[in-house]
């Protein structure tokens, strides 16, 4: 049996031009001419692969443009480099705006049952610094680094072993390469096309010098000393470092490749000389030279955007930026559109069902506390005041966009109901108040929630300041706790917060074929669970194991869709999962199809004026090909 997959994959291969044979003068980029003329790189023709990936930009509703220009963007950290990798969006398999996969770096690919996965390279694909890509890139990566116990002590990734054990791998030919499990791997192309991707390949011919197999033990020594390591597992790792790009020398398939070591407060990526993707005109992507990415504070990253410090801006600026955004638009030359973020909620609570305060985790694992905490929110008022009324009162839950979406998903247990709300506390045995109206805890503690947020949007605070004045009408006080990401994740993690204030699901957006766990308790990060959830990550060696039954059944459903053999029949999981989710409130989503402004230059083309935002699965602007993206006219390179 052939899937639909497999289909897919061939048709993209079938549907390729001619091989592309002489380079016109006129394609070349001007920002290479010095190279070119110094004999340091080859033609466009020879840069190319023998089948580059033909990008039909008019067919995607922009216009071909041209080559030029340095586009300033602004991040709030060092570690937000790795925006350039999503952005670039380049894959092995990629989804397009409609959400099909389809290949991208590969050739073409074929799947069967989705137990056999058979890729095939294009020929004369390059690295970024004009070394073949090979099937020994993939070789290398599965010899060296996933078998190699050193380099991967757990034995490997968990998109790799669903069923416990790593596939089998084949090197057919030079361009050809084969994974195969004995069950279905349904996850194995949506890994592929993640944001933060499955690795499975990488530049063997550079990565070598990193690693004990390959280096002379003296070199290797003096390698480790000179980039501050202790051993060399953590040099290969940090050198082959290719979703956060720190190492400028590591060669790359991405549109633009970092130029710039840390520590640095400006970061500058310049264009891929060796780049898989043309237009229709022959023309090599990307069209925009160089991206300036500025540091600067998360909290002033909007006051910039707005004083028009930034071509091109998506994060660190928020909904509740707009207006002054908007206004920027008379004074600057930019634009901004309002793109709709495709996660499940804008702001969602999760009460811990793992906290470390045992009446209270008895507390939240009621259903009917969960229940009438959802109820008591009224969330129009919330989408009134907050969102002007653009976004939609929901459950955290998919959006109509889905082709899995049911209404009854998105209206579990919002309606704003403080009857009922009080109902559910009173039978859940928290009748008693004080005078003040506040319910007491089994234990004969006031009924206080602390709810915790990082704090990096004052709209958080303005929906927190509202759910308290709804809370306290049904007898329970909420107070606010602000710490920095990386110590309100860790306290999430240690149990240590009782309930958090974060986003909802990444991917309000999901197709079938596409991984349903975030439903489950699957990560130590899902702050609803974290101890559960390390319980499925390390294979059941740390944390605790779901002693909720409901929480249990999703994994056991997660495992179904794992060996699931079609579409229907993951769909139906999907569906099960979705129920329960919801109905259980797992997690108290407010208001979702909120609108994310998205700011770019005047200058800048074919940017969508309206598309999907999100982390997961289009990869904030990904999806959209910043490569096609061109400007009007040149800024100097300067």
């Amino acid at each position: 049996m052939v899937t639909r997959r497999t289909f897919l994959g061939l048709l993209a291969s079938t549907v390729l031009p001619q091989p592309l044979m002489a380079a016109d003068v006129d394609n070349e980029p001007d920002y290479l001419a010095d190279w070119l003329r110094a004999g340091q790189m080859p033609h466009l023709a020879k840069r190319l692969p023998k089948f580059p990936r033909i990008v039909s930009v008019a067919a995607m509703g922009g216009t071909p443009g041209r080559y030029g220009g340095s586009v300033r963007t602004i991040i709030g950290s060092q570690n937000d480099i790795r925006f350039m990798t999503i952005y670039g969006y380049a894959r092995l398999v990629g989804y397009d705006r409609t959400l099909s996969l389809q290949p991208d770096i590969l050739e073409s690919f074929s799947a069967v049952n989705d137990t056999v996965f058979t890729f095939k390279l294009r020929d004369g694909h390059k690295w970024s610094d004009g070394h073949p890509l090979t099937s020994n890139d993939f070789r290398y990566w599965w010899e060296d680094v996933i078998l190699n116990k050193q380099l991967t002590p757990g034995g490997g990734a968990l998109e790799l072993r669903p069923h416990g054990n790593l596939p089998r791998f084949e090197v057919l030919d030079e361009l050809t390469v084969r994974y195969s499990w004995d069950d279905p791997n349904p996850d194995f192309l949506p890994s592929l096309a993640a944001p933060q991707p499955l690795v499975i390949l990488g530049p063997g011919h550079y990565l070598k010098q990193f690693h004990k197999k390959y280096q002379d033990s003296i070199r290797l020594s003096s390698l480790i000393q000179e980039n501050r390591v202790k051993k060399w597992q953590d040099l290969h790792i940090k050198m082959g470092r290719a979703y956060r790009p720190e190492n400028p020398n590591l060669p790359v398939l991405d549109p633009w490749r970092n130029t710039t070591p840390p520590p640095a407060e400006q970061f500058v990526f310049e264009r891929n000389p060796y780049f898989h993707r043309v237009d229709e005109n022959g023309r090599q992507l990307p069209y925009i030279d160089r991206f300036i990415l500025n540091i600067s504070s998360s909290a002033i990253i909007a006051a910039k955007t707005g004083a028009g410090e930034s071509d091109l801006q998506a994060t660190g600026i928020d909904f509740n930026d707009y207006t002054f955004l908007k206004d920027a638009e008379k004074r600057y030359p930019i634009k901004v559109n309002l793109w709709k973020m495709a996660r499940g909620s804008r702001v969602a609570l999760f009460p811990n069902l793992n906290s470390a305060d045992p009446v209270w985790r008895d507390v939240l694992r009621d259903v009917r506390v969960r229940r009438a905490l959802s109820l008591a929110i009224d969330r129009h008022e919330i989408n009134m005041a907050v969102f002007y009324g653009l976004g939609t009162e929901s459950a955290d839950t998919i959006l109509p966009d889905s082709p899995l979406y049911k209404p009854e998903y998105a209206s579990a247990w919002i309606s704003h109901d403080p009857d009922q709300a009080n109902a559910l506390l009173d039978a859940a045995g928290l009748d008693k108040r004080d005078e003040d109206g506040t319910r007491f805890l089994p234990d004969g503690r006031r009924m206080e929630i602390t709810v915790e947020t990082p704090g990096e949007s004052t709209l958080d605070s303005d929906v927190l300041e509202l759910v308290t004045d709804h809370w306290r009408k049904v007898g329970i006080a909420l107070y606010t706790r602000v710490s920095q990401r990386d110590i309100f994740r860790s306290r999430a993690m240690g149990g240590r917060i009782l309930m958090s204030l974060w986003y909802g699901l990444d991917n309000g957006v999901p197709t079938a074929d596409m991984n349903p766990g975030e439903l489950a308790p699957t990560m130590d990060d899902q702050m609803q669970w974290p101890l559960w959830g390390m319980y499925y990550l390390s294979r059941q060696t740390q944390g605790a194991a779901p002693d909720v039954a409901e929480a249990a059944k999703l994994v056991k459903l997660l495992g179904e869709w794992e060996t699931a053999a079609s579409s229907f029949e993951r769909a139906e999981i999907w569906h099960q999962m979705l129920a329960i989710y919801s109905d259980q409130v797992f997690s108290i989503g407010l208001i979702n199809a909120t609108l994310q402004p998205i700011v770019h230059s005047a200058r800048m083309q074919n940017v969508p004026e309206k598309a999907l935002y999100g982390f997961d699965p289009t990869c904030y602007l990904g999806v959209y090909m910043p490569d096609t993206f061109w400007m009007k006219e040149d800024r100097p390179n300067a």
